[in-house]
């Protein structure tokens, strides 16, 4: 069965395997004081991978589209899910509505998107790329893609499948932790 399609496994198995039987340890002991370890504890490692990640693209997307990693974001939802709500776009990516909002604004200030509003409330809108809006997608995408080849350069394809069926474990577990 491909790894996406794996049942997961029981959350006692899992529990029991992590962090029990963790291999590297998250701290480590400075001047008698137990630390966080920046080479081995996860969130530190999740988050810096991201930050500079998402600064780069936004960078780089700002420089050559005039949109950021969020406006990036919101257009990628709009692909995937096209004809939906804001509030529909801030579950699926995490983001706050303001965020969204000013994503939405900016993206239909600049001509990439349409909506229909829903019912008689003029702020239940269900927005879309329009074609310039996709031909914009597909050039980012483009330009994701290859980032994303750049960032796993060098990784065994069966540690790759591995850290993804880890990363959508942390997925599922970070939705408990709330």
């Amino acid at each position: 069965m491909p790894s996406d399609e794996r049942e997961p496994q029981d959350p006692d198995t899992i529990a029991a395997l992590c962090p029990a039987a963790r291999i590297s340890r998250s701290t480590q002991c400075n001047d008698g004081h137990e630390v966080v370890d920046l080479h081995t504890y996860i969130p530190y490692l999740l988050s810096s991978v991201n930050n500079a990640l998402s600064r780069g693209a936004s960078q780089l997307y700002r420089a050559r589209f005039n949109i950021g990693i969020v406006e990036w974001r919101v257009m990628s939802m709009l692909a995937i899910e096209p004809d939906i709500q804001a509030a529909r776009i801030c579950e699926v990516i995490h983001i706050d509505k303001g965020a969204a909002s000013r994503a939405l604004l900016n993206l239909d200030n600049a001509g990439y998107l349409s909506f229909e509003v829903k019912g008689e409330d003029a702020r239940k809108k269900v927005w879309r790329l329009n074609d310039k809006g996709y031909a914009l997608h597909d050039t980012i995408l483009a330009i994701a893609l290859d980032r994303e080849a750049q960032l796993i350069s060098g990784a065994d394809p069966e540690d790759l499948e591995a850290f993804l069926r880890v990363m959508r474990l942390m997925r599922r577990n970070v939705e408990r932790m709330k």
